[in-house]
């Protein structure tokens, strides 16, 4: 006699299966690194702890709060005066303050040390203004940490930037009068109402230039700066230890987790909520005389020093190479580039949309938590996930090479370590949270009833997805694939250690001819990155604007 109280057992939905699996083997790279930490410390590993480490974790630390400060300065304050403030130029800066988000690190690096460096055009100028001859006068050194700290804060602060005017816009104006109607200035009202409201933002921006900080390589390598990212390469390639790589890498990580458990915290119990939903025009403070000159001079040097010079530096270099650097060599590099970017970028929109809707499908515990597991690999540096990805590729490439050699007397290679697989494999775990948030975003904005009505109807869940939530979704969809591709494009670390032989990217042929102090030479391969990371900035200054309720 069967029990009426007993739950049958079924098979979990294609969908729940999909999503775990796929959270999974996502999660295999950074599951590998880990597993490095139980492994006993061998000769290289002491001999690292007992030379290099302490400059890796120290250099690293400082520059995490030398790039904290800077990018909080600059992306606070320009977002407060381009929300709160009206002055002269205030609507071109509102788009173009995110304009060094298309400059990335190791290309101003080398823009910058071109022009800063003894052979430079500015050393060369004061040598011959004043008649100085080497040793006459002192001039900051560029490659020093210091140059590393400006260099990734120029570009990094629009994350803060970003965060921070989104959440000033989005503030209701009643509190402001509130504050107005109290005494509360333009200082008062910015500190004591307006950057508390903002601060889970805030925190949210300053994370995230954080860990693209500690994730960078090409500054830090040609700066010459010993971290973390500097450390993992010199260990894999120059002492072949792979397992020594791994171990810094699983100490590295711990330094993202540090600051996102320190995100979490810096908010304890504190919530700061709107207690209105009225929202209009936002009233701004009227800036003239010296405080309107003020206030364009604090957005203006940002964008020149993150932009405008470093892309009209690299801009002249180009018109002076372009006979020698625009060949058939560069238009592979541009075909290698944008096909590996757009194959990377599609395949993550496609598991990104397959896993948000499982998700929307399946709300459990389980389905959230895989789907936030998938997700984790933007925090983790690329330097990371490629040594994560190749030490088990390289694994099973060998088992099955030596199944093959047994059973048939034939070599296979390297079929997924040596080969575009590892590395679209290694884009997809780093940049699938970027479209997956991006889907997330919106599916949200579309009715849960749409999906009772289609299923009412009788679609399954693959016909309500492709016919009724992609059409209407349309252009979540084409921002999330052009996030990602211009994410891959300029992405260095990871290509540089899993690129197959003989295959080259735009990124890392501006790496090679910077690295001979062929910079001029390297700035067609620079400009075009560049250029292309243009676009999403465009796309970013106009959700912004239009992100404030209310606006029309």
């Amino acid at each position: 006699m069967t029990n009426s109280l007993a739950r049958p057992f079924r098979l979990p939905s294609p969908w729940r299966a999909g999503v775990i699996l796929v959270a999974l083997v996502l999660a295999l790279p950074v599951l590998t690194v880990f597993g490095f930490v139980f492994q006993p410390a061998g000769e290289v590993w002491r001999h690292l702890a007992d030379t290099v480490l302490k400059d890796y974790v120290f250099n690293s630390a400082l520059l995490l709060l030398g790039v904290g400060l800077g990018t909080l300065f600059g992306g606070v304050s320009s977002a407060w005066l381009c929300s709160m403030c009206q002055f002269p130029g205030r609507r071109v800066f509102e788009w173009a303050l995110l304009l060094p988000m298309a400059m990335p690190a190791y290309i101003i690096a080398y823009t910058y040390t071109g022009m800063l460096d003894f052979a430079g055009p500015v050393q060369t100028g004061l040598r011959d203004w004043f008649g100085w001859s080497y040793g006459d006068y002192w001039f900051p050194q560029i490659r020093s940490l210091g140059g590393a700290i400006v260099m990734l804060s120029l570009v990094l602060y629009p994350y803060v930037y970003l965060l921070a005017r989104a959440a000033f816009l989005e503030q209701s104006i009643c509190v402001l009068e509130v504050g107005r109607t109290l005494g509360a200035g333009a200082w008062t009202g910015f500190f004591r109402i307006a950057l508390p409201l903002a601060r889970p933002a805030v925190i949210a921006g300053l994370s995230l230039a954080l860990m693209e900080a500690l994730a960078d390589y090409g500054t830090v390598q040609y700066f010459g700066v010993a971290t973390f990212t500097t450390g993992i390469f010199r260990t894999w390639f120059g002492l072949g230890d792979a397992a020594a790589a791994a171990q810094l890498a699983a100490l590295m990580m711990s330094f993202v987790f540090i600051l996102i458990v320190l995100e979490r915290w810096s908010r304890r119990q504190a919530r700061y909520h709107h207690t209105s939903g009225r929202y209009r025009h936002l009233p701004r403070y009227q800036l003239r005389g010296w405080r309107a000159v003020a206030a364009f001079g604090l957005c203006l040097l940002p964008l020149l020093f993150g932009f405008l010079l470093p892309a009209g530096q690299l801009l002249a270099w180009a018109a002076q190479t372009a006979e020698r650097t625009l060949d058939a060599e560069f238009l592979r590099l541009v075909w290698n580039s944008l096909g590996l970017a757009g194959a990377a970028a599609l395949l993550a929109v496609l598991l990104g949309l397959f896993m948000a809707y499982g998700k929307r499908l399946r709300g459990s515990y389980g389905v959230a938590a895989a789907v936030r597991v998938a997700g984790m690999g933007y925090a983790v540096p690329g330097t990371v996930i490629a040594v994560g990805v190749l030490i088990p590729f390289a694994w099973i490439d060998n088992r099955i090479d030596a199944w093959m050699r047994a059973s048939f007397d034939i070599s296979t290679g390297l079929l997924l370590s040596g080969t575009l697989v590892a590395l679209l494999f290694a884009y997809t775990v780093r940049f699938l949270a970027v479209s997956l948030q991006t889907v997330e975003a919106g599916l949200g904005k579309i009715k849960p009833s749409m999906d009772d009505a289609a299923r009412s109807l009788g679609l399954p869940p693959n016909q309500v997805l492709a016919r009724i939530h992609m059409p209407i979704m349309r252009g979540s969809l084409l921002t999330a694939l052009l996030l990602v591709f211009v994410d891959v494009l300029k992405e260095l670390p990871a290509t540089l250690i899993l690129r197959p032989f003989n295959f080259n990217t735009l990124a890392v042929r501006a790496f090679e001819l910077a690295s001979d102090e062929r910079l001029a030479e390297s700035a067609t391969a620079a400009l075009a990155i560049v250029l292309v990371g243009i676009i999403p900035v465009i796309l970013l200054s106009r959700s912004i604007t239009r992100a404030r309720p209310g606006h029309e």
